[in-house]
């Protein structure tokens, strides 16, 4: 059951729960309103290109919009398993119809991430997958995290959603670092959303650098990237004390 509540001018998406799963603010449809999904964005801080972007799960197509109208030329694919979600997203939410830079398929994202036609054709890709009850990650395995990594090109990059009750997030983020080089992630906001960023790479980290480039990208995009390398380094700086 799909429900949509408007509130101090944001229209929210629930699955027949209480739990958000996607909210746009009306007067500004293609921005992202929600912290935790800004922090999806996050690869933007070691790449400013990538020919293409996908998402596994659609959400209220917060990511989709953003990506298909802020970074082009980028082709967006958006797997998401519910026909009434994205007919509700396209009536609701501002998603465009499909064209040749932007492609919303209807599957299950397992079956999209296992398909060998995929390997090595995707430079990011943004999970945010969760079920009406919002409980925890769907499709956190070793083996969704492999066909994750394989259908990433050399230098491609994961952010992921990790929605759980503290300490089962560290259970997901080793799933991650089974089939990644390097994992790392953001402190949790929003009553529990942590996301995490995987690399096919072990990423370059000079914190000066990084805060120059989150300047461009709070100038350029409007997202607050400065508190990803607060973030980041407040990971790093506690990673570094427990090894």
């Amino acid at each position: 059951m799909l429900n949509i509540l408007e509130a101090d001018g944001v229209r929210t998406l629930h699955f027949g729960s209480s739990a958000v799963q996607g909210a746009m603010r009306i007067d500004q449809p293609d921005d992202i309103e929600l912290e935790y999904v800004q922090q999806m964005m996050m690869w933007l801080l070691f790449r400013d290109d990538a020919a293409h972007i996908a998402q596994l799960g659609l959400g209220a197509a917060a990511l989709t919009k953003f990506c298909y109208r802020r970074l082009a030329p980028a082709t967006v694919t958006a797997v998401e398993l519910d026909p009434g979600v994205i007919d509700i997203c396209r009536t609701h939410f501002a998603l465009p119809p499909d064209d040749e830079r932007l492609n919303v398929l209807n599957m299950n994202a397992l079956d999209y991430v296992m398909d060998f036609s995929r390997r090595r054709s995707i430079d990011i890709l943004q999970v945010d997958l969760y079920d009406a009850q919002a409980k925890g990650p769907l499709l956190s395995t070793d083996a969704f995290y492999a066909a994750c990594a394989n259908c990433l090109t050399a230098k491609g990059m994961m952010t992921v959603n990790v929605y759980c009750d503290w300490p089962d997030h560290l259970q997901h983020i080793q799933m991650m670092a089974n089939a990644f080089e390097a994992v790392a992630w953001l402190p949790e906001v929003h009553d529990g959303n942590m996301v995490a960023i995987a690399f096919k790479q072990p990423p370059s980290v000079d914190f000066d650098d990084l805060y120059a480039r989150a300047a461009e990208i709070r100038a350029t995009l409007g997202l607050a990237a400065e508190t990803w390398v607060a973030g980041l380094h407040s990971w790093m700086s506690r990673d570094m004390e427990h090894s």
